[in-house]
């Protein structure tokens, strides 16, 4: 009981799960831990057609965490729901597939795909930076975001989980689009806009110009955002960036997450995720609480600043 949380939508044994595209299916993980350890899994991104990704090179060292410029690189909706999907929901545990598109039209058809199976949710990936109108990136204006909330809610029944950027000036204004739209929960953050050079070449690193700067260094931005989204809207929020140690949970959930995400520093520890479950219970017994009471717990209202 004391490592269970509320998503609103679904209670979880506990509040920890992997980030988008940091976990695949999860293949290659059950070969380590029993994923039913976790809270929940997020799947890799799917989008309606295969796609192969951003040239190389597309990942980069960074001080205190990394850069990717994977480019959205998946089967494709067909052939996730003919092997990955029901390979995952044999495992028998909670899962949010992560769906991405470049249109509107891409999102609801990918999500009218998924709604038959038995999922925890969607979480959709609102980072994509193109669409057809206009070029204006998803997820970087509130009407954009509840556009397509709205549309993916009309045709699909399953709760909606929707992954914010934090490439914005006022995130809350996103959060609430989405929320007024018909999200079940918000994941906050994605990565940040970031790039490197090679200077011998005199020519960036990535192939892509830039890419999405994940690990420690971007933990203090994802901390206060969580902290401000959680305090503009009353839907649940999963916290995710920069997460590497029991105490980053802890202090998540104090700023007023529900659950968390961990991405990139699975990559460096690969038993990380089952460590941070049996941690955290550790913790909480210690302490004398739950994750239910951290919830929020720094949040006071009358002392919210930006």
């Amino acid at each position: 009981m004391m490592l269970q949380t509320d998503l609103g939508f679904a209670r979880l044994n506990n509040p920890i799960m992997p980030a988008s595209g940091c976990f695949g299916w999860g293949r290659e993980y059950i070969e380590l831990f029993d994923l039913k350890t976790l809270g929940a899994v997020v799947t890799k991104a799917t989008t309606y057609l295969p796609r192969e990704g951003n040239a190389t090179p597309r990942v980069a060292e960074a001080p205190a965490g990394m850069l990717n410029a994977i480019g959205l690189q998946n089967a494709g909706l067909h052939a996730v729901v003919k092997t990955d999907l029901p390979w995952l929901l044999e495992q028998k545990l909670p899962v949010l597939v992560n769906v991405a598109g470049s249109t509107v039209e891409e999102y609801v058809q990918v999500a009218a795909g998924l709604a038959e199976f038995p999922l925890l949710g969607l979480e959709l990936n609102l980072s994509c930076p193109n669409v057809r109108e206009g070029g204006i990136a998803f997820g970087l204006q509130a009407e954009s975001v509840h556009r397509v909330v709205q549309a993916v809610k009309a045709e699909c029944q399953l709760p909606l989980v929707v992954k914010l950027s934090p490439n914005v000036t006022e995130i809350t204004e996103l959060a609430v689009a989405a929320a007024e739209a018909g999200a079940s929960a918000l994941t906050v953050i994605n990565t940040l806009r970031g790039m490197a050079i090679d200077i011998e070449h005199r020519r960036p690193l990535l192939a892509n110009t830039f890419g999405g700067l994940s690990g420690p260094a971007i933990k203090p931005v994802a901390l206060a955002m969580v902290w401000q989204v959680a305090s503009a809207v009353d839907i649940p929020v999963i916290g995710c960036g920069g997460i590497s140690r029991v105490e980053d949970v802890v202090e998540f959930l104090m700023a007023g997450a529900s659950a968390v995400q961990v991405g990139s520093a699975s990559f460096s520890e690969p038993l990380l995720l089952p460590r941070l479950v049996w941690e955290l219970e550790a913790w909480l017994q210690e302490h004398q609480t739950s994750v239910t009471e951290l919830v929020g717990a720094a949040q006071r209202k009358d002392e919210i600043n930006d």
